[in-house]
């Protein structure tokens, strides 16, 4: 095999996660100059380890590792949590860390009544398998932009969103009443490059763990 084809390739989620991975990787001693300084270019190579960086966005991340065009993955729990996963998470990386939470309008009383209640969302899978493990039926309205909005403007009776501090919740007259699943950053990895990878990916997860605990 050529050095090409024994190179592993990761794939990134651009962005915030993106960075921390730089920072976590660099701290494992690998050189990063090239993912820190990317340019338009997507691929890029790791000068000092066999590892190749394809810069994505968070589905995609999923999907390239489940295809096996990519061996790793880094993506947020919150990703998995929505697409599903045919794929092996094998380590929880510690940064990105926020949590999704149920909210509601100052002083709404979510739970005290019979109706059918309505809840926005832009992880409708997520919110369906929260109120699911609660023997709830819910409408789930599915909301691409500021989810916010939705009980403001009388469309929902609650969203069930990704929160860090609340500020935004609270600037828009919103409190969380319920946290429905903790997130943070994740290393994936696909199901065949792990058993015929075995050897290089353990060393790589090996890697990863060793600094996170130093760092703990």
């Amino acid at each position: 095999m050529s050095g090409e084809e024994n190179r592993l390739r990761i794939a990134l989620t651009k962005g915030r996660l993106q960075d921390k991975s730089v920072e976590l990787f660099e701290a494992m001693g690998l050189d990063c100059t090239p993912v820190r300084h990317p340019g338009r270019r997507l691929v890029h190579a790791i000068p000092n380890y066999p590892l190749d960086a394809v810069l994505a966005k968070a589905p995609d991340v999923i999907t390239y590792v489940e295809h096996g065009v990519c061996d790793l993955g880094v993506v947020g729990k919150d990703t998995i949590l929505e697409q599903g996963k045919s794929f092996y998470e094998v380590l929880d990386l510690g940064f990105g860390a926020c949590r999704f939470a149920l909210a509601v309008k100052e002083g709404d009383r979510f739970y005290d009544t019979y109706r059918t209640r309505r809840v926005a969302s832009k992880y409708p899978n997520v919110t369906r398998s929260f109120f699911q493990k609660k023997g709830m039926d819910v409408d789930i309205i599915k909301i691409e932009g500021s989810v916010e909005l939705a009980p403001i403007l009388d469309l929902a009776d609650a969203i069930v969103d990704i929160v860090e501090t609340g500020a935004t919740l609270r600037e828009n007259g919103l409190t969380p009443i319920e946290n429905v699943a903790r997130v943070s950053a994740r290393l994936i990895v696909n199901i065949a490059s792990m058993k015929l990878r075995k050897r290089e990916i353990e060393d790589f997860i090996a890697r990863c763990e060793a600094e996170l605990e130093r760092r703990a």
